[in-house]
């Protein structure tokens, strides 16, 4: 049953790649960037060795747009083809384990996507982090005066009984409503995307009123606004958070080349927030942004073309 219903959120990838090429983003995610939607939809098998092209899927969070198209310019720098696809967490881990992408750099491990990869791990490589330092939690503006979870519900009111969240299949959101358990809550979980979140943070700090959201660093939010992390006392959100690269198992028989530069790809919270910030800007393009990011950084860049699979 478990590996029926794995092929099944498999095959959604093609759907979900098509429905990207309509000019369409999934259902619960943000509105693709500029740039960012896929350029292939097709699925198919896993490539023979020697084949230049490469399929990226990530899930549409600001982080994994920045990531996916800084992988996608270098890849490209080295003569491959990338295309690019936004899909749910929970399609971007099968698709990788039956062969139908070849990697992800943007996978939030150890706890919140824990739930995708437990049941996939033995079926795809894990070439560890390539960000560490990460971090998940409820935040709020700077000028809300409770500083802890389980103060939320004697001020339930002052936030509309709400925590507003991000799109309902992430890992993030099931974590939040098992703290909501944990606390004791009266506080409902809204469902949304991380475009909806940081708008309603902006019309709250706008207007300064109280508001919490399911937050995570690096975001562009924590360089516009000034907010704060509450902190979990019983430490359901866990600690620090990493992301990795996953690649499906035989890419690196099959593309060495392109195995060694995403082993090798790693960077700082700080690199990732010059490139979000970029992607904040009116009428930004995604891939442009992170082709010139690239370009500025050719050391960096030349540390993983130049590493040995």
């Amino acid at each position: 049953m478990k590996n029926t219903k794995l092929r099944a959120t498999a095959i959604m990838v093609s759907l979900i790649a098509a429905t990207a090429l309509a000019g369409c983003s999934p259902s619960g995610s943000n509105a693709p960037a500029k740039g960012a939607a896929a350029s292939s939809a097709s699925t198919a098998a896993a490539p023979t060795s020697g084949s230049r092209d490469i399929k990226l899927v990530y899930v549409e969070w600001s982080s994994c747009t920045a990531a996916t198209n800084v992988a996608k310019a270098v890849l490209e720098q080295q003569g491959y083809h990338v295309s690019t696809i936004s899909v749910s967490g929970a399609a971007m881990y099968s698709a990788l384990a039956h062969n139908d992408a070849d990697a992800t750099v943007c996978a939030w491990l150890p706890s919140t996507q824990a739930n995708y990869y437990a049941k996939t791990k033995s079926d795809l490589t894990n070439l560890g982090p390539n960000m560490t330092g990460t971090k998940i939690g409820l935040v709020v503006p700077d000028y809300v005066t409770i500083n802890s979870i389980d103060q939320l519900t004697a001020n339930a009111g002052k936030f509309q009984d709400r925590i507003v969240g991000i799109d309902p299949g992430a890992g993030e959101m099931d974590i939040t409503h098992k703290a909501i358990e944990a606390y004791k809550l009266p506080l409902k979980l809204i469902d949304g995307s991380g475009a909806t979140m940081a708008a309603a943070l902006k019309d709250a700090i706008d207007n300064h009123k109280w508001i919490v959201v399911t937050g995570w660093t690096p975001h562009w939010m924590w360089a516009r606004w000034k907010l704060k992390y509450l902190s979990d006392p019983k430490g359901i959100f866990g600690g620090a958070e990493n992301i990795d690269t996953l690649v499906r198992k035989g890419l690196k028989k099959d593309m060495p080349k392109a195995y060694g530069i995403l082993d090798a790809f790693h960077w700082t919270p700080a690199d990732m927030q010059q490139v979000m910030a970029a992607n904040q800007e009116p009428g930004a393009d995604a891939a442009a942004n992170a082709s010139k990011w690239v370009k500025s950084h050719a050391d960096l860049v030349s540390s993983w073309t130049s590493a040995k699979p």
